[in-house]
């Protein structure tokens, strides 16, 4: 198990946190009640609040760097209903749903179900955003233009692969949302910018050849 996550245990649930996927949106410390403490030691207590309350604010980290196991394993963390991507202002995709990430290893079990992935292209843990859009100044507000297909459904498997040098490839029913919350996009197959330079966000548009765009995958 990799160094950076931390342990919480508790006597019904445990939770952990994973510093390799954590981009501090503060959903968990934001939280009403005391499971997550900021200044305490440890930061986070289990034990301080129902397990229901824990599921409900683990599920709200948008990153999959929170997740939680119950001991007696009655209570799993399952799929979103939907497979979604939201195209944020300014930084990257919070995508949610029935996950299969190229490149998430096996220690990272909230990114079966909630992940952050990098659209600017300059973060140093592709495919995963570790908030470098900020330094480099990445510029886009998150809106969508085109309507793409009907659905009959937006769940199942969503297969999300990492193209050398290229864009991240969605494969799977799967909607996409504008960072204003308008559903805008809906279809089986998409390719994503993650070079940053596309002048058709968030879809790929071919501009990672011409600016040498390199994922060191």
């Amino acid at each position: 198990m990799s160094a950076d996550i931390t342990k919480y245990p508790g006597e019904n649930i445990n939770v952990e946190w994973d510093g390799r996927l954590c981009i501090h949106i503060g959903e968990c410390s934001f939280s009403e009640g005391d499971l997550f403490v900021g200044g305490r030691d440890p930061w986070c207590k289990p034990d301080l609040t129902s397990v229901d309350d824990v599921v409900d604010v683990v599920k709200r980290c948008p990153t999959g760097a929170i997740s939680f196991q119950s001991n007696d394993n009655a209570v799993t963390e399952t799929a979103d209903s939907e497979n979604r991507v939201t195209v944020s202002y300014q930084g990257p995709y919070f995508i949610r749903g029935n996950l299969d990430i190229d490149g998430a290893v096996g220690d990272m079990p909230g990114v079966r179900f909630r992940a952050a992935l990098c659209r600017c292209g300059a973060s140093k843990n592709k495919p995963f955003c570790d908030n470098s859009h900020e330094e480099i100044n990445f510029k886009d507000y998150g809106a969508i233009g085109e309507k793409g297909e009907a659905l009959e459904s937006s769940d199942g498997k969503l297969k999300i692969t990492q193209i050398k040098d290229g864009p991240i490839m969605l494969n799977g029913n799967v909607v996409l949302q504008t960072s204003s919350g308008r559903v805008a996009w809906s279809g089986t197959k998409v390719a994503l910018c993650r070079c940053g330079a596309s002048a058709n966000k968030p879809f790929c548009d071919g501009s990672h050849k011409t600016t040498g765009f390199k994922t060191e995958k």
